[in-house]
């Protein structure tokens, strides 16, 4: 079957292109959890319906001259048991001509895996809710009615580059706060690559009224826990450098996109602690700082500075193989000033008909230091945790502080090889 479409990478996919490795795939993984065990070939035609109204991930990367794009491809979504880690490696030689996303599944839990130069969050949760929805109404015809699940855009909306679509020059003046290079933590990684995975529930009342205790946000909460969990661990004479949290942000809360691909930049807030802070000092700065960061002007400023570099004619002209080891300079130079990274995906929901069918939500994303997603589904609150690291001191710590709150909670975690 000859294709005439092929799509343009976003600029955000290009990074995530040039850097991904076997540790940090720059993958993520959406999971639902149904209330009934999952039926394999049900799910597998659940799938395939739901790839046919997203046709802007039915693709494969090909290598151009001067970058990368998409290409429509005819190889079809296989559902599996699930049989390798969580955020698995979904772009490198073996891919040539394939997906770059996976469907696997659990008892009762629903796995997907993406590539993030394909969608972000946003894009995979919709994603994920189309199969939920077709797989529901495939298991239970007479119970699940005919359900709009999507926004309805068009296909052109959908496979908006908004990056490039919202790009202005303007406002590029704004002041934004310099960062220096970050503490990181110390100690081994885990060896061949692996990452460890936890999982941890809560009642999302609990840890609201925990954060309006301190005047806070919910996000401003988690992440000064965090921030303050891993100073703890922090030795001595490294507590000259700040502790730096990075935090994805949605970009359709700030421009009117239905892109299904990737638009969200970050920002980062970052603490140099004093001997005098506070959990309440601190949370009180870091919710200040956070504002500050997600203001219109500096969002459109943060923008600005994606787009500005394929303005620039040398690296517009310059040929794939002298762009990627620019593009893997410039990201290791970024990640150098970031410690840990928190995503709140916030609160998702389905229609009324499909709740009742669905227990529990979670994601997680692939890192080479540690990564935290939260996530809400009625009244469950989940953290998604991903570390690279052998030691589990700063999760340990975490999770304490969190109990030390009366916050209860049940924790699930994959099995490692520590050596």
């Amino acid at each position: 079957m000859a294709h005439e479409t092929w799509y343009r990478m976003d600029n955000v996919a290009k990074v995530f292109l040039a850097a991904a490795n076997d540790r940090d795939t720059r993958s993520f993984r959406i999971t639902c959890t149904l209330n009934e065990d999952i039926e394999e070939d049900i799910l597998g035609a659940a799938v395939k319906n739901a790839a046919k109204e997203r046709p802007q991930y039915q693709v494969t990367i090909l290598r151009g001259l001067f970058w990368h794009y998409m290409e429509p491809t005819d190889d079809e979504p296989v559902v599996t048991i699930e049989n390798e880690r969580p955020c698995p490696m979904l772009y490198d030689q073996k891919t040539f001509g394939k997906l770059h996303y996976h469907v696997t599944y659990h008892y009762n839990r629903i796995n997907l895996d993406f590539f993030h130069a394909i969608a972000d969050g946003n894009g995979a949760i919709e994603f994920l809710n189309l199969i939920v929805y077709h797989y529901l109404k495939l298991k239970h015809p007479n119970e699940i009615p005919d359900i709009p699940m999507t926004s309805g855009a068009s296909e052109a909306a959908l496979s908006q580059d908004s990056f490039r679509h919202y790009y202005a020059k303007k406002n590029k003046n704004v002041k934004k706060k310099k960062f220096r290079n970050a503490y990181h933590i110390k100690g081994q990684k885990l060896p061949y690559n692996q990452l460890r995975f936890m999982e941890v529930h809560m009642n999302v009342g609990d840890v609201i009224k925990k954060a309006k205790e301190n005047h806070v946000s919910l996000t401003s909460y988690i992440a000064t826990k965090l921030m303050m969990s891993i100073y703890k661990d922090m030795p001595v004479l490294n507590r000259i450098q700040p502790v730096t949290i990075s935090m994805p942000v949605n970009l359709r809360n700030y421009y009117p996109s239905d892109t299904s691909r990737n638009f969200f930049n970050s920002v980062n807030v970052s603490h140099l602690f004093k001997s005098t802070d506070t959990f309440e000092s601190v949370a009180e700065q870091f919710n200040a700082d956070l504002k500050n960061e997600l203001t219109p002007e500096m969002v459109e400023a943060r923008m600005y500075d994606y787009e500005k570099l394929e303005k620039i004619l040398f690296i517009r002209l310059a040929p794939l193989f002298l762009k990627n080891p620019v593009v893997k300079i410039g990201t290791h130079r970024q990640a150098k000033k970031v410690t840990a990274v928190v995503s709140n995906l916030g609160i998702l929901k389905v229609p009324e008909e499909l709740s009742d069918y669905i227990l529990s939500y979670n994601a997680y994303c692939s890192t080479s230091t540690m990564f935290v997603v939260c996530s809400t589904y009625k009244d469950d609150f989940v953290l998604g945790i991903s570390s690279a690291y052998k030691s589990t001191q700063v999760i340990r710590d975490f999770i304490k502080s969190l109990s030390d709150e009366g916050i209860e909670m049940t924790l699930y975690s994959n099995e490692v090889i520590d050596g």
